[in-house]
């Protein structure tokens, strides 16, 4: 994986490509030779996460458990984490949050195109859907046939605190790791300033907003690039899974602040699952947040 790093006010800054998406992270160390290896730990993690969970591997645990035909898969302590957690969104969610949702993607494909499936199709899914449908009893987790687990919900968010956590055990340097928008910083800045860090705006006639995050997480989610657009109607990306169609009268995008980017993120997921109630379950989470319509 090629890393880039280059010197910007004050701080050295590490790009690579990861996730589908550009990923980089700023540490306030003073020398090359103290941020490179600290970059280079970075993109690895991240490269290990991804190959463990992506769905579109073959060789990983996801590709075991989607492939068990109604067998039981046992898996490790980090997925079965994962899980634990998937578990308890799914419930707090109502079942508006689902990693068996995945199967939708076969007739949905957000590409800016007007090729909106039928509402038949979609109904035609529904039986591959449903966490409720799973058994999972940990360390081993039991999908009927057909069904898929799909971590892309989640994953992005753990690998941001996974290499948030990694650079704090390496070093006391204040540290900003941005995946793509999902963030974390860990450790003050010297002097006490925060990181100035950008939200992309969601329509074209806006600016992006600039936020000052000094220690904690900011995650988005938004149909700023995801979407269908036919006969002037727009089809967000965000699906409602016990439907298979997208949440209509959603925000454009919502942005929460948390202790933890996979917080921050679910919050963000939610809200947007709320649909024209995004606001008011926001308010009564008692979180920070940005939305815009």
């Amino acid at each position: 994986m090629t890393v880039a790093l280059a010197r910007r006010d004050g701080h050295w800054c590490g790009v690579f490509r990861a996730m589908a998406g550009p990923c980089e992270v700023l540490l306030e160390v003073g020398r090359e030779d103290e941020a490179r290896p600290l970059v280079e730990a970075a993109a690895a993690e991240t490269r290990r996460i991804e190959a463990k969970f992506s769905r579109y591997r073959d060789d990983n645990v996801i590709h075991a458990i989607n492939s068990g035909q109604g067998r039981p898969v046992v898996v490790d302590d980090e997925t079965a984490g994962l899980f634990d957690f998937a578990h308890r969104c799914h419930e707090v969610s109502g079942g508006r949050f689902d990693v068996t949702s995945g199967v939708l993607r076969r007739i949905w494909t957000f590409d800016g195109s007007d090729r909106v499936p039928s509402r038949r199709q979609a109904k035609a899914l529904l039986p591959l859907v449903g966490w409720e449908k799973v058994t999972w009893d940990r360390p081993a987790i039991t999908l009927p046939a057909g069904m898929e687990i799909d971590l892309g919900g989640l994953g992005k968010e753990y690998a941001v605190d996974r290499v948030a956590t990694l650079l704090a055990e390496r070093t006391r340097a204040a540290v900003l790791v941005n995946f793509g928008g999902d963030l974390r910083a860990v450790g003050r800045r010297r002097a006490g300033d925060a990181w100035r860090v950008g939200v992309e705006q969601a329509t074209r006639d806006g600016s992006g907003r600039g936020l000052e995050l000094a220690v904690g997480a900011l995650a988005t989610s938004g149909d700023a690039r995801r979407f269908l657009l036919r006969q002037g109607v727009r089809y967000p990306h965000i699906l409602n899974p016990r439907t298979g169609w997208p949440v209509m009268r959603a925000p454009r995008s919502v942005t929460v602040l948390g202790e933890i980017c996979l917080e921050a993120g679910l919050l963000a997921t939610l809200a947007m699952l709320e649909g024209e109630r995004a606001e008011e379950f926001l308010a009564a989470q008692g979180v920070r947040h940005w939305v815009q319509r």
